[in-house]
C-alpha cells in the first residue's frame, strides 16, 4: 500500500515545535505536522471564570480557530457569522480538556492560561497539532511564572500529545493527512499523556464499522507517534 507521502503506515508527518514566535505571550509554539500548521499562545490572566472564584484553585482553557485561507478555498470569519460553528466548540473543548488533564489546579492558584490556536494551514490533523504545540506553550506560560516566583509548585504533572490515525486503502495508519483523511475507512484520534493513560479517543467508522482488530492496530500507531511526539516536546520545552 503506497501513502500519498509516500510514508511507511507507522511514520509521521515532519513534525516541529517552534517556541517564542509570538513576543508579547507568555507562551507561544508553532506545531507544524507536514503541511498542517497551527499557531499557539498561552496566556496568563490573573483571573478564574465566575465558576472557580474564591477556590483558590486555577484554570485552563482554550480557543480554536482557523484562518480564512488555511485550506483551498477561502472560508468566512466565523466572527462576521456572529457564532462558532459546532466544530469550532468541539476542537476547541477538546483541547482546554486534554491539557486540563495534566494539570494540578491548586498549584496554579487562583489564575487562568487560556490557549489560542489558530489553524494557519489546514492539511487534516488540526485539532491533534493544536493539543500537542499548546502543551509546549502551556509548559513556557508555566516556567515563566515559576521563573518569576509567581507560583511556587509545578501545576504541570505530565505531558499530553494528540495524534490522528486511520484505515486507508485497508490498512491502519498514522498521522492522516488530508487525502487520506478525507478518504479513510475509518479514522480517530487519541489524546494520551506521556505517562501512556488515555485522555481521549475519538473513533469513527467513516465507510465501513471496522474491527476490534484494526483498533487495536491504530492504537498501537498512536502510542508510537505520541511517544515520539512526547519526545519532541521536550526538546522544544528544553526538559
Amino acid at each position: 500500500m503506497t501513502r500519498p507521502s509516500d510514508r511507511t503506515p507507522d511514520m509521521l508527518r515532519p513534525v516541529t515545535l517552534e517556541t517564542g514566535v509570538n513576543r508579547y505571550a507568555e507562551g507561544s509554539c508553532l506545531a507544524s505536522f507536514g503541511h498542517t500548521k497551527v499557531l499557539i499562545t498561552a496566556s496568563v490572566e490573573e483571573r478564574v471564570p465566575p465558576f472557580m472564584r474564591g477556590r483558590g484553585h486555577g484554570w485552563v482553557t482554550a480557543e480554536y480557530g482557523m484562518l480564512p485561507r488555511a485550506t483551498h478555498t477561502r472560508g468566512r470569519r466565523e466572527a462576521s457569522e456572529g457564532k462558532q460553528s459546532g466544530r469550532t466548540q468541539e476542537i476547541q473543548r477538546l483541547i482546554g480538556r486534554s491539557l486540563r488533564a495534566v494539570i494540578n489546579p491548586a498549584a496554579l492558584g487562583e489564575r487562568q492560561i487560556s490557549l489560542d490556536c489558530d489553524v494557519i494551514q489546514a492539511d487534516g490533523g488540526t485539532r491533534t497539532a493544536a493539543i500537542t504545540g499548546a502543551w509546549v506553550a502551556l509548559r513556557q506560560a508555566v516556567d515563566k511564572l515559576m521563573e518569576e516566583g509567581v507560583i511556587a509548585t509545578d501545576p504541570i504533572v505530565d505531558q499530553v500529545a494528540a495524534i490522528s490515525c486511520g484505515v486507508f486503502n485497508g490498512v491502519p495508519v498514522l498521522d492522516l493527512e488530508y487525502e487520506e483523511d478525507s478518504n479513510a475507512e475509518a479514522d480517530a484520534n487519541f489524546v494520551l499523556t506521556g505517562g501512556g493513560d488515555i485522555v481521549e479517543i475519538q473513533a469513527t467508522g467513516e465507510k465501513r464499522g471496522f474491527s476490534q482488530a484494526e483498533f487495536e492496530a491504530l492504537f498501537g500507531l498512536a502510542r508510537k507517534g505520541i511517544s515520539e511526539l512526547c519526545a519532541l516536546q521536550k526538546v522544544a520545552a528544553k526538559r
